[in-house]
């Protein structure tokens, strides 16, 4: 089992990580293999609209996205970790998941179905400072959009609201507990 588990936070050691470090630590528990990306040490452009994909599937940006490309298409699980920022996924994780166009053109316009041989999954954790009803909303749309067109079906999420000091999320009951598991349970499957 490989698991992709990519970190679209800017603060390194926050709580995104600490939440994401946690779940890779129970998926490894598990036996997967874990591969951690770290969005912010790659130079990801964002999406130009050349629509150069809409005709071969392929970007036509050359930077380090082309390598994560490959990292999207030969993992079993894809786990996605942002913060909440406005309402949204931080600049770095939007503009990751906006290059996913590239692979949505070679699904939907190119019908180069399917992207993989196997049935991928996805997983969203995201926390936020504060308490609003809809807080996670904007994000998991746009996340559940991503996977779509990555070929990974969206399986489950952890939100936590009112997490903002850094190293909060360790002082929340359960939340690093649920993270684990989450991880045993996405490797186990």
């Amino acid at each position: 089992m490989k698991v992709l588990a990519i970190l679209g936070s800017p603060r390194r050691e926050g709580n995104t990580e600490i939440l994401l470090d946690a779940l890779i630590c129970g998926a490894k528990e598990q036996g997967g293999e874990v591969e951690k990306l770290v969005l912010c040490d790659y130079n990801i452009s964002p999406c130009i609209e050349c629509e150069t994909c809409s005709s071969t599937g392929e970007c036509a940006i050359a930077d380090d996205m082309q390598e994560i490309y490959l990292k999207l298409l030969t993992a079993d699980a894809i786990v996605i970790a942002s913060p909440i920022f406005f309402y949204s996924v931080t600049a770095v994780t939007k503009a990751f998941i906006d290059r996913g166009q590239a692979l949505w053109a070679r699904k939907y316009l190119l019908r180069q179905n399917p992207l993989t041989k196997k049935i991928r999954r996805g997983y969203f954790l995201s926390l936020g400072a504060t308490k609003g009803k809809q807080l996670f909303e904007g994000a998991k749309l746009t996340i559940k959009y991503f996977f779509d067109a990555i070929d990974a079906r969206y399986c489950g999420e952890l939100f936590f609201r009112g997490i903002e000091g850094k190293g909060d999320i360790k002082n929340h009951p359960g939340a690093l507990q649920e993270a684990m598991e989450l991880g045993r349970k996405l490797t186990a499957l």
